[in-house]
This record gives C-alpha cells, sequence and structure tokens, in this order.
C-alpha cells in the first residue's frame, strides 16, 4: 500500500522566489537610502575646455586698444571771421611756419578800417589846427600885452607927474584922481588879459594833450585792425602736416571756428579708451607697454580725460624712450596696462563659464575623470588670462572653463 508523503515548506523554487524578492526590496531601499540623488547631465568630453588650476604670479593688467597720434596737434580756428576765397592747400599737405592756406574776405571789416582811418586823419588834422591856433593865441597875447604896456608907461608918467603938481597944488584934485583911475585901470585890465591868455593857452594844450591821446589810442586800434586783416590770410603756425582742412572756397566762416588741425611729426604718443569700471584705478604715471615689430615698448600715462562717453573715458600715453621707427598716425595695436604690482595666487584660467555663473561656483572634474561637480567658490581680481581664486580651489584640480549655458542647472555632469 502506497504512503502519502509530507510536502516541505522551504522547497527550492520557494528559496529563490523569497531571495531574489528580498534581494530587490533591499536594492530598492539602498537606492532611496545611499544613492546619489542629485541632478545629472550626460556630456561630451571633447565639446569642453576643461583648465588646470594653478599657484603662480598674479600680473594685473588690462589690455586696451589704442592709436597713435602725433605728439602736438595744433588747431586751426579761424581769428576773423568772414568768406573763403582761396584756398591753397589741402588736407594731407606738409607745410612749413607762416605758409599760407587760406584766404578770407570780410567787406565789414575793410569798411570798419577805412572809416578808423579817416577819424585819425580827420583828428591829425585837427591837433595841427589847435597847436596852429595855440601859437596864434601867444602871438595875440604878446600883441596885446606890448600895446598894453605902452599904455601902463603912458599912464603911468602921466600919473606920476600929476601926483607932483597935485602935491605942489599946481593942479587940481580932479584931474589927479583921473590920471590916477587911469593908470590903476590900465594896469587891472593888463592882469586880466594876462590872466585869460593863460587860461586860453592851458585850454589849448589840454586839448592838444586830449588830440594826442585819442590819435595814439586811434593808431593802435588802427594797428590792431590791420593786424585782424591780415588774420584774414590763414597762416601755419608751426611745421608739421597739414593733417585736415573741412572748408571749402565760398564756405562763410565764424570767428573762433575750427578749420583744422597741424600734427607736428617730431614725436608720438598713443591714446587708449578704457572702460569706465577702472576710471577709479588709472592716474598719471601708470606703465605700459606694446610690442611693435617684435619688440616691446614702454610706455607711461601723462594724461587721463576725465569726460565719460559710451562707458568709456581716454588716456594718453607717452613712450619712455623715442617712438619705434616706422610707426604712423593712425596706427592701432592692443595696450598691455598694468594696473598694480605683481603677487602669487590662485590662478583660474578665464573662460565662458563666468557669464553663466558670475564667478560663484564652478564644475569640478573628479580624480576619477569621469564626471564634474558643481562647487561654490569665490574669486577676486580678474585680467585678461587668470581669475584670482580667494576660496573654494586648489591648484591641481582641474575646472571647466567652457560656457555653461547647455547645462541648465545640473549639479552633476557625467562624461
Amino acid at each position: 500500500m502506497d504512503r502519502q508523503l509530507k510536502k516541505k515548506f522551504w522547497n527550492k523554487q520557494r528559496i529563490f522566489l523569497i531571495g531574489g524578492g528580498s534581494a530587490v526590496v533591499l536594492l530598492i531601499l539602498w537606492s532611496f537610502i545611499f544613492a546619489d540623488k542629485r541632478s545629472k547631465l550626460n556630456v561630451e568630453k571633447d565639446k569642453i575646455t576643461i583648465s588646470k588650476v594653478s599657484k603662480g604670479t598674479y600680473d594685473e593688467y588690462i589690455v586696451v586698444t589704442a592709436v597713435v597720434h602725433p605728439l602736438k596737434t595744433i588747431r586751426l580756428d579761424a581769428i576773423e571771421g568772414g568768406y573763403v576765397a582761396y584756398k591753397f592747400l589741402e588736407g594731407g599737405s606738409m607745410v612749413k611756419r607762416g605758409d599760407s592756406i587760406l584766404r578770407l574776405e570780410n567787406q565789414r571789416l575793410m569798411m570798419d578800417f577805412v572809416n578808423r582811418e579817416t577819424e585819425m586823419y580827420r583828428l591829425i588834422n585837427e591837433l595841427q589846427n589847435t597847436r596852429l591856433r595855440l601859437r596864434q593865441d601867444r602871438f595875440a597875447l604878446e600883441k596885446t600885452l606890448s600895446d598894453l604896456d605902452y599904455q601902463v608907461d603912458q599912464a603911468k608918467d602921466i600919473y606920476e607927474r600929476n601926483n607932483k603938481l597935485f602935491k605942489d597944488k599946481v593942479v587940481a584934485e580932479q584931474e589927479y584922481l583921473k590920471t590916477k583911475r587911469d593908470y590903476e585901470k590900465l594896469v587891472r585890465q593888463r592882469e586880466i588879459e594876462v590872466k585869460s591868455q593863460d587860461y586860453q593857452i592851458d585850454n589849448s594844450k589840454t586839448q592838444i594833450i586830449q588830440l594826442e591821446g585819442t590819435i595814439a589810442r586811434t593808431q593802435r586800434n588802427l594797428q590792431l585792425m590791420k593786424e585782424n586783416l591780415s588774420n584774414l590770410v590763414v597762416r601755419a603756425p608751426v611745421d608739421g602736416q597739414l593733417s585736415s582742412i573741412n572748408v571749402e572756397v565760398g564756405t562763410s566762416i565764424q570767428a573762433g571756428q575750427n578749420i583744422g588741425q597741424i600734427d607736428d611729426l617730431d614725436g608720438f604718443k598713443m591714446r587708449a579708451e578704457i572702460d569706465e569700471h577702472y576710471i577709479s584705478r588709472v592716474f598719471a604715471g601708470l606703465k605700459a607697454e606694446f610690442e611693435f615689430n617684435g619688440k616691446k615698448n614702454e610706455m607711461t600715462i601723462t594724461k587721463v580725460y576725465p569726460e565719460v562717453k559710451n562707458s568709456r573715458f581716454e588716456v594718453d600715453m607717452n613712450f619712455s624712450t623715442n617712438a619705434p621707427e616706422g610707426i604712423r598716425r593712425g596706427q592701432s595695436s592692443p595696450i598691455r596696462l598694468e594696473l598694480g604690482k605683481s603677487s602669487e595666487a590662485i590662478l583660474l584660467p578665464v573662460g565662458g563659464f563666468f557669464s553663466d555663473t558670475g564667478g560663484n561656483w564652478v564644475y569640478v572634474v573628479e580624480k576619477s575623470g569621469t564626471r564634474a561637480v558643481k562647487r561654490n567658490i569665490t574669486l577676486g581680481r580678474k585680467n585678461p588670462v587668470y581669475f584670482e581664486v580667494l576660496e573654494g580651489l586648489q591648484p591641481g584640480e582641474q575646472v571647466i572653463t567652457s560656457s555653461y549655458e547647455n547645462f541648465g542647472n545640473k549639479e552633476v555632469l557625467e562624461f
């Protein structure tokens, strides 16, 4: 008779199912507890730039573009207004001091000169007439005094004779007093005539002095007007190159209007435009250098123009020695402008990442080289090649320095 066998609970199938389920449960628990939950993005390593953090000398400088200018530029301004009657030279011509450039015409100035000249001749004639009248007055005074002296002498003789006769009681008192009054009247008349003539002479002398002063002033004014007339011919004040002339024949020009400029070719300087961000750090005396024909040339800032246009300001730089041979006006070149002394620092190469992060964080490549992790950092100064690292990076570490534009806000980049 057959016997019923009791089934075992832990058979192979059940052990396999329970073990497999437990493993799945453990795997799920591990993924929740220990797995990396950071957001990730797969990137192609050959399409990004990875740079190495290093320790070295940080040179604080900026690179700007400078243009060659003449050491001196002389503005040509019209001293007198008028219209251009003739143009002797064109822009680009070499000139010597005193060379004629333009001739202007000004009819009003010519008429003023003629009228002032006529007025001066009238004053000269008036002065001559006054001097002649003074001489005539002197002759008239001498003639009048001569006649009065004769009359006074006659009256004096009669008075003195009648005075004796009156004392001797030969002539009447009435006759004596009449001769006395006649004599005294003539004496007073002579005194009055002398004073009158003295006054007339003094008045004539005053008129002469005034006329002489007026004529002297008129002559000075006339000389100035002659000089103004000569200024209608615009001449070169120095030797050099007439770099520009901004008028044509027939053009009307106002007094003081700029009509061109002359470049003094005895030397050159360089003028650069700099971002206004550096305006507080740029001053006269800063050093700069640029390369020309394979040689480095040192320069020094000599003038800072404080006016800011389009967020930029200008500086002039002179060569420490002679300007390099072959340099020409209008040439441009990159200039290295030193802003401070060199110092030791941790250096991170400049890259496109900065525009995306503001220098607050970067992706640092792990030692395995298979991925890069987001890390907060602090950057300091910047030159065209390096950032100064203040916190967050150590020499030898590798950082993605190309643009982060396509990475979104992922925390881990896997290669």
